[in-house]
C-alpha cells in the first residue's frame, strides 16, 4: 500500500487518490534562461520515477510539468544577449528537452507555458480582486493581500508575525503589508507585456503555477511536487492564491525533493557552484547520473562529488555485468515470480525509497551471479532485473555497449583494445606471463578493465576523468 510523505502535514500517509485509479500530478518545472544543472536534473528524475512507479502500480497518471518562459531573469538575460526573449526561451526549452531525453525522462503529459496561459492567469487574478484577496497598488501592480488568507504559512510552518519581524527594513509604500506579493506587474518601457484589465504587463511567478495547475488538473488535485527551495514562498503563495480563488482545498499531497549540495551549499546558478547536465554527460553515461540521483532518498540532500559519481558508475557497472553474464538471454520478457519483485514494490511503496530499491536490484544481480549461465532460471532472473530497473529508468542500454562506453565496434580505439586483448590471450596461452602482464598494464592505461573467465576475456571502461565545477 503506497505511503507518501506529505510536506504539509510532515507525516507519511497512505495514498488515497481523489478519483480511484487515477492520479493527477503537477510539478514546478524550469525557468528557461540557461542550461539545466544537476539540481534541475534531480527534480526531473525524481518525479519521472514517481510517475513510473505509479503507472507500474496500475494508476492512470496525468502528469503536468510547467515551463516558466517569462520572468525578470529571462528578460535580463535576453537584454544582455541582445535578442528577443522568445528566441532565448525557445533555445533553452530545446536544450532542456535534449537533457531530459538523454536522462531517459519521459515527457510530461502536459507541458504548459506561462506565455500561453495568460487568459487563465488573468481570470484567476480577477477572481482574487473580486473576492477581496488582491488590490491594485499605487504603481499599477496587482498585489495579493497575505493577511486576508488566515492559514498562510501552513506548508512552510511559518507564522505571519515571525515573517514580518524578519522582513526587510526598507518600506515598500505600494504594499499594505511587507509580505504581500505581486500577481500582475506593469511592464516597463522596452519590456514584453500582455494586455490586461490593469494595463500592459506580465504575471508574477507564483500566480502562473496556480493558474496552469488548476487549468489542466482541476481546482483540487492529488499531488504537487517540486524542489525544497520552492516550499516557501512559491508553494505557500500557490496555496494562498488557489484556495482563495476556488474556496476549497488545493492539493492533497505535497512532495519536495532535497537540495543537491556541493561542500554543504545548495547547488545554484546564483552561487555559481553548479554543473550543467550536459557538462556531466561529457564524462559520465546518462544512466550513471540517474543512478547517482536515485542513490539518495528524494527528501534528503544529495551530495555532488566525483567520489559519489564514480561510486554510482561502479554500482551500475555491477548490475550490467550481471546482465552481460546471461549472454543476451535477458532480452526476453519472462520474469520469474520472485520475492525480489515483492520487496522492490514494498520499498517503492514506502515513499518511493529508491536507495532500498537499488539495493534489491543488487541482491537480484548477486542471485544471477550465483547461477551458472546455462541454468534455465537465470533467464527469468535477468528479465526480472530489467523489468524492475525500468521503474527506476536504468538498465535500459545494451550491457555490452554500456560496459564499453557506448563505443562502436569499428571505433579505432575499440579495434586497438580488441587487438591488445588478443595479443594478451596469445601470451597467456604461450605461458608468457610477463608479456601478458605488460599488455594488461597497457590496457589499464587506456582505461580498460579486464574480466577473465573460462569462456574468455571481457572488457569494460573504468571511471572517467574528473569533471570540474564552474
Amino acid at each position: 500500500m503506497l505511503q507518501i510523505y506529505n510536506s504539509l502535514t510532515r507525516q507519511k500517509h497512505v495514498f488515497q487518490p481523489i478519483e480511484p485509479g487515477r492520479v493527477r500530478l503537477y510539478v514546478c518545472g524550469m525557468t528557461v534562461y540557461d542550461y539545466c544543472h544537476v539540481g534541475h536534473a534531480r527534480v526531473m528524475v525524481v518525479f519521472d520515477t514517481v510517475v513510473r512507479h505509479l503507472r507500474a502500480s496500475g494508476y492512470q497518471v496525468t502528469y503536468v510539468r510547467n515551463i516558466t518562459d517569462i520572468d525578470d531573469k529571462i528578460i535580463q538575460r535576453a537584454q544582455q544577449l541582445g535578442e528577443p526573449f522568445t528566441a532565448l526561451t525557445e533555445r533553452f526549452i530545446a536544450a532542456m528537452h535534449q537533457d531530459a531525453d538523454a536522462l531517459g525522462i519521459a515527457r510530461p503529459d502536459v507541458e504548459p507555458r506561462a506565455t500561453e496561459s495568460m487568459a487563465a492567469i488573468i481570470a484567476m487574478i480577477q477572481t482574487l480582486l473580486d473576492k477581496g484577496y488582491a488590490y491594485p497598488s499605487a504603481n499599477g501592480d496587482i498585489l495579493y493581500a497575505v493577511s486576508r488568507f488566515q492559514s498562510y504559512g501552513q506548508l512552510s510552518n511559518k507564522r505571519l508575525e515571525d515573517l514580518r519581524a524578519g522582513s526587510r527594513v526598507d518600506i515598500d509604500t505600494d504594499k499594505r503589508d511587507p509580505l504581500d506579493f505581486v500577481l500582475w506587474k506593469q511592464a516597463k518601457p522596452g519590456e514584453p507585456g500582455w494586455p490586461s484589465p490593469w494595463g500592459e504587463g506580465r504575471p508574477g511567478w507564483h500566480i502562473e503555477c496556480s493558474a496552469m495547475s488548476t487549468c489542466h488538473l482541476g481546482e483540487h488535485f492529488d499531488i504537487h511536487g517540486g524542489g525544497m527551495d520552492l516550499k516557501f514562498p512559491h508553494h505557500e503563495n500557490e496555496i494562498a492564491q488557489s484556495e482563495a480563488a476556488t474556496g476549497h482545498r488545493f492539493v492533497n499531497y505535497w512532495m519536495h525533493n532535497g537540495f543537491v549540495q556541493i561542500d554543504d551549499e545548495k547547488m545554484s546558478k546564483s552561487l555559481g557552484n553548479f554543473f550543467t547536465v550536459r557538462e556531466v554527460l561529457q564524462h559520465y553515461s546518462p544512466e550513471v547520473l540517474r543512478y547517482f540521483i536515485l542513490s539518495s532518498h528524494y527528501r534528503r540532500p544529495l551530495n555532488y562529488s566525483e567520489h559519489n559519481l564514480q561510486a554510482a558508475q561502479a554500482a551500475l557497472t555491477r548490475l550490467y555485468r550481471a546482465l552481460r553474464a546471461v549472454n543476451g538471454a535477458a532480452a526476453g520478457d519472462h520474469p520469474v515470480d520472485s520475492i525480489y519483485r515483492q520487496r522492490f514494490t514494498a520499498v517503492m511503496d514506502d515513499d518511493f525509497n529508491t536507495p532500498e530499491a537499488l539495493a534489491v536490484l543488487h541482491e537480484l544481480a548477486s542471485e544471477i551471479n550465483r547461477h551458472n549461465p546455462s541454468d534455465v532460471i537465470i533467464v527469468g532472473l535477468a528479465s526480472e532485473l530489467r523489468q524492475l530497473a525500468t521503474v527506476l529508468g536504468i538498465l535500459q542500454d545494451d550491457p555490452e555497449q554500456f560496459l564499453r562506453g557506448d563505443a562502436a565496434a569499428e571505433d579505432p580505439q575499440v579495434v586497438q583494445i580488441e587487438a591488445l586483448i588478443a595479443q594478451r590471450q596469445a601470451a597467456r596461452k604461450a605461458r608468457q606471463w610477463q608479456e601478458a602482464d605488460r599488455i594488461r598494464d597497457q590496457l589499464n592505461a587506456l582505461g580498460v578493465v579486464l574480466e577473465d573467465s573460462p569462456s574468455g576475456t571481457r572488457w569494460s571502461r573504468s571511471a572517467p576523468d574528473t569533471v570540474k565545477a564552474r
